[in-house]
């Protein structure tokens, strides 16, 4: 009676709350630096390519009442808008963990969805060739759980690898237009969620006045 109990707590609750729990059991994955966003630990600092990255800004992505990831950047220098972000041309980060369990595919669309609406004709022939890649890496990975993430590492001197659950997925991608472009789907000027926008350019909002929306 007691287990059968349990199980119907646990499931009832929503996602991101029994992640913040496994993630409060487990103190060993929180440093009293971090900063915790929706139960996520989020580092002030990471190390890239032998550099030093500082936190730019974090937040979360919302789709309409629902909380969907944590999207955390960091650059070698802070930067207040996205024409800043890119005329710094050293390594750079972008990191999503998820919030709720999402079809992977269904996230991949979104992604090619949120490139197409930013960039502009000539800008699309750059990067027609790498497109499908993002599809393809997504349909490799059905669904994504709370907790997991996608990382996306621009790194000079081989370009932008893309990780899932830790694990590079693929050759690097060249391209720094395509790393533009990819980038451009939260802060381009038709961004996914302009309030993520804000909080990755360090305007931080706070998230109970995203939840009344």
């Amino acid at each position: 009676m007691i287990r059968r109990l349990a199980t119907h707590f646990w499931r009832s609750l929503p996602a991101a709350t029994v992640f913040a729990f496994h993630l409060i059991a487990a103190p060993s994955l929180v440093h009293a630096n971090d900063r915790m966003i929706a139960g996520v630990a989020t580092p002030e600092q990471v190390q890239l390519a032998d550099r030093s990255l500082a936190l730019n800004g974090a937040g979360i992505r919302f789709r309409g009442p629902f909380q969907v990831y944590v999207a955390a950047l960091y650059a070698g220098k802070k930067a207040s808008g996205f024409d800043d972000l890119m005329a710094d041309t050293g390594p750079k980060r972008l990191k999503l963990v998820m919030l709720r369990e999402i079809d992977s595919a269904d996230l991949g669309r979104l992604f090619i969805n949120g490139i197409q609406k930013n960039m502009s004709a000539s800008e699309g022939r750059q990067v027609l060739m790498d497109l499908p890649r993002m599809g393809e890496l997504f349909a490799r990975h059905k669904r994504l759980q709370p907790g997991e993430d996608v990382t996306m590492d621009w790194i000079p001197a081989s370009g932008l690898q893309i990780s899932v659950k830790g694990v590079p997925q693929g050759e690097p991608i060249r391209s720094p237009a395509f790393f533009k472009a990819l980038l451009s789907i939260w802060l381009g000027p038709d961004p996914a969620d302009p309030q993520l926008k804000m909080a990755l350019l360090g305007n931080n909002r706070p998230v109970a006045e995203r939840g009344r929306r």
